[in-house]
């Protein structure tokens, strides 16, 4: 009797939880297809005549630019979502195999970057990424970065082909040659595009990556740990390099966790404001959110066309949600249990 009454009251309570979260959205849908005035009246009541109408999604995607606002959003969201995922997951691979000194105070500064607020580091942040000499800083590590990934590419692809131990392939050749090329050729499109300045769409990503990259390296790090460490010292015997154990051993275990972390960083990404408004609020840039803010001026609130533009705005990352959700849970608790 007691566990049936508990199950009773646990249902109602996830009822009323699910009308709570719900209830918002059904406000939004339902003065989608109102007019302005008809939301005015009541903003409860369901669409009817003389109120009723279509007419709201042709002119909020005509607004919104939907296409190119669309494109804005999408290029931003996959790519600094992918750029996390790579990044953090060899981050937090280096963190728990390479057991050294400096690992746990590496991994705590991570979690501690997770308790400053935004707000706190918005403005300095600005005015830094718009300082051409750091700037020129970044490009020239970006490209020494770049270069060493390539030249460890360059030698597993070498070992691959010829074997391991047949490859000869010095890495750091290959680093001193791709490092100063690849950092001059990012400084040379950069400055092809006008000033050299980080309030631009690579800029707003890279700004996206470090942001994102403190609960995504916990998240690993956590998972990681549940890899058993026979399958990559049995790599290492085979003859893998570090790197192609990484790619083709540990990579292609942490598919659940990955998911996860793309799910939790695109939907932040895809809704964020403050920080593309800082960055990127220009013709031609702008992302949904950004584009929907455009409905409400100073003097004038368009509701109607508002409400309708922010269903479409939502859509995407609706669909993408539902189609993922169930990987959130799972890659969570796996991560948590060892």
């Amino acid at each position: 009797m007691g566990r049936k009454l508990s199950r009773v009251i646990t249902g109602l309570v996830g009822l009323a939880l699910g009308i709570l979260f719900l209830f918002p959205l059904y406000v939004l849908a339902i003065n989608s297809f109102k007019t302005q005035k008809g939301i005015f009246l009541d903003v409860l009541a369901l669409p009817a005549d003389p109120y009723f109408t279509f007419k709201n999604y042709p002119q909020a995607f005509e607004k919104l630019d939907y296409l190119a606002s669309l494109g804005n959003s999408l290029l931003i969201s996959v790519v600094s979502t992918l750029l996390i995922v790579v990044l953090s997951a060899m981050a937090a691979w280096v963190l728990v195999r390479y057991k050294i000194k400096t690992s746990t105070v590496v991994f705590m500064t991570f979690a501690t970057a997770m308790l400053i607020p935004f707000q706190c580091v918005m403005l300095p942040l600005v005015r830094l990424m718009s300082t051409p000499s750091y700037i020129a800083a970044l490009i020239a590590l970006a490209g020494v970065y770049l270069a060493f990934l390539l030249s460890l590419v360059v030698r597993a692809a070498a070992e691959k082909r010829l074997g391991s131990g047949k490859a000869k392939i010095p890495a750091w050749i290959a680093f001193l040659v791709l490092a100063p090329a690849l950092a001059l050729l990012l400084l040379a499109v950069i400055r092809s595009r006008g000033e050299l300045t980080a309030l631009n769409r690579p800029g707003l990503i890279f700004m996206y990556v470090g942001f994102g990259a403190s609960l995504s390296i916990i998240l690993f790090h956590g998972f990681i740990k549940n890899v058993p460490l026979e399958l990559e010292e049995a790599a290492t015997i085979d003859g893998c390099s570090p790197f192609r154990t990484f790619w083709q051993v540990v990579f292609p275990l942490l598919r659940t966790i990955s998911v996860t972390v793309a799910i939790l960083n695109v939907m932040w990404i895809w809704n964020d404001f403050l920080l593309p408004q800082l960055t990127i609020n220009k013709a031609g840039w702008q992302t949904i959110p950004l584009k929907t803010y455009f409905f409400f001026g100073q003097f004038s609130k368009r509701w109607d066309l508002a409400t309708a533009g922010l269903i479409m705005g939502m859509l995407p990352i609706v669909i993408f949600y539902l189609f993922c959700q169930k990987y959130i849970v799972k890659g969570i608790t796996d991560g948590a249990i060892k």
